[in-house]
């Protein structure tokens, strides 16, 4: 018995793909960003890509295990800071906030605009706040965590598209290796392959995010 939900996400997809077309790329992806800045021997963290399969748009999120630790790290030192000095307090101080106003030339017989800018000055206690907990995270980072993470996929199907959640460790710097990795979320898709055959045995742990930081001691993780 069809689910009648599934057949409203289903009809939405397809009116969204109709209305909404991709620009795609020479090799059929929906790519969002750009890697100019990327270097052929950077570490990478994250990327989206999209690709339509049997009339379905399909939209990767990938993730390397290594991010999946920056953000678990960045969590931990939040929680740490909260814990020994409470909530953060507000950015803003009764007094930090100053308001400039500017009116410009403008030529004669000409009914005049006023502009306004302003500009906000940070709390000193907000500023000690952010202080204490960047330092709780650098020192975080140095240590590493005791986080073991394998490759991991799922999907879920949404009004827009069906939605890949993949967790690889594979690198992505430019498209052709993001066509790599497009590649392999349509294999798991079809049944072709699965992550345990493509990375036997992977597991990313401490070891592994110090050594990404010895190797890439100038990397700022979100």
């Amino acid at each position: 018995m069809k689910s009648p939900h599934l057949e409203r996400l289903a009809r939405r997809m397809r009116e969204h793909h109709r209305h909404h077309p991709w620009r795609l790329s020479a090799g059929g992806l929906f790519i969002p960003y750009a890697y100019h800045d990327m270097k052929p021997d950077d570490l990478s963290h994250w990327d989206d890509v999209g690709f339509i399969l049997n009339g379905r748009r399909y939209m990767v999120r990938w993730r390397h295990p290594r991010h999946l630790h920056a953000s678990a790290i960045a969590a931990l030192a939040r929680q740490q800071q909260r814990t020994e000095h409470g909530e953060p307090p507000a950015p803003f101080g009764s007094s930090g906030n100053t308001a400039k106003r500017t009116q410009p030339a403008i030529p004669s017989g000409r009914r005049k605009k006023l502009v306004c800018s302003e500009e906000w000055d940070l709390s000193d206690d907000w500023k000690r706040y952010q202080e204490q907990l960047t330092a709780k995270t650098t020192a975080l980072r140095n240590l590493g965590i005791d986080l073991e993470v394998r490759p991991s996929w799922k999907w879920k199907r949404y009004e827009h598209c069906m939605g890949i959640s993949l967790v690889a460790p594979v690198e992505v710097r430019n498209e052709q290796e993001l066509a790599l990795l497009a590649e392999l979320a349509r294999q798991l898709v079809r049944g072709q392959t699965t992550l345990a055959e493509r990375f036997p045995g992977a597991v990313y742990g401490r070891s592994d995010w110090l050594r990404d930081g010895l190797y890439e001691q100038n990397k700022v993780y979100p």
